[in-house]
Order: C-alpha cells, then structure tokens, then sequence
C-alpha cells in the first residue's frame, strides 16, 4: 500500500467534511451546550467541552486574517503551485481556518478583506479555499 500525503485521509469522523466539500458546502461543527461554532473538526467543544456537537453547512463567506506567500515549497503537490498564498481566515461562524487565496493578486490581499468560500479539486477531492468577494 502507498501513502499519500500530499491528500486528506478521510475517516468516519471526517467524511461529512469530505462529503460537504464534493457537494460545494463548507462544514463546521456547532456545540449544542454553548452553541459555538469550531474547525477543525472535533468530537467535542473546544470551548466548553460538550460532546454535544453537530455538523453544519458554514454560509461560507470569511475575512482575511493574516497570510503569507510561499515562494518555495519542496513537498507535493505544493512545489508544482508557487508561488502561493497560505492564510488563516475569520469564517462568517466564527472560528478561524487555515486555508489558501486563489485569485486575489498579492498586492490586493488586505487584513479584513471580504472572502467566500471555492473549491479545488484535487484528485477525488474537493477542498475548501477562500477567494475576495465582492461587496
């Protein structure tokens, strides 16, 4: 058997996840307890540690809270996508994500800049990246 690790190895946890984002929705786990949204995905609150938790579709709109442009990177499939940019983003929900900018020019890429949620495919998957949205 190879490994893979340039792709996600989804698991019975995971898959509405994996599932949600072949379906174009972003997922995010909700407390029943405290009604906070979190990411990643966990089986219980990281807030309040309730095991009360749920998957919902996120509305998949974000703000740009930092990034960083990778020029060079030797691990695949990233080498192949320099330069890059790496971000964390506020989702709408609350939590924040790490993910990628597509489509936005670096010297556009602003702290606070609106986001929405794409996909890119990558082999059988879909994941989650974040480009402007206009407002």
């Amino acid at each position: 058997m190879t490994v893979r690790f340039d792709l996600p190895e989804p698991d019975a946890f995971t898959k509405p996840f994996w599932d949600g984002a072949a379906d174009g929705a972003l997922m995010v786990r909700r407390c029943g307890a405290c009604g906070r949204a979190h990411h990643y995905p966990r089986e219980f609150c990281p807030h309040c540690w309730s095991e009360d938790v749920t998957w919902e579709r996120a509305s998949g709109d974000a703000v740009l809270y930092t990034w960083s442009v990778v020029h060079r990177n030797d691990l695949p499939p990233f080498g192949t996508r320099t330069p890059y940019v790496a971000a964390v983003v506020d989702l709408a929900e609350g939590p924040r994500m790490m993910t990628e900018i597509v489509d936005v020019e670096e010297a556009d890429l602003r702290v606070g800049m609106p986001l929405t949620v794409t996909f890119r495919e990558a082999e059988e998957f879909s994941v989650p990246v974040f480009r402007s949205r206009a407002e």
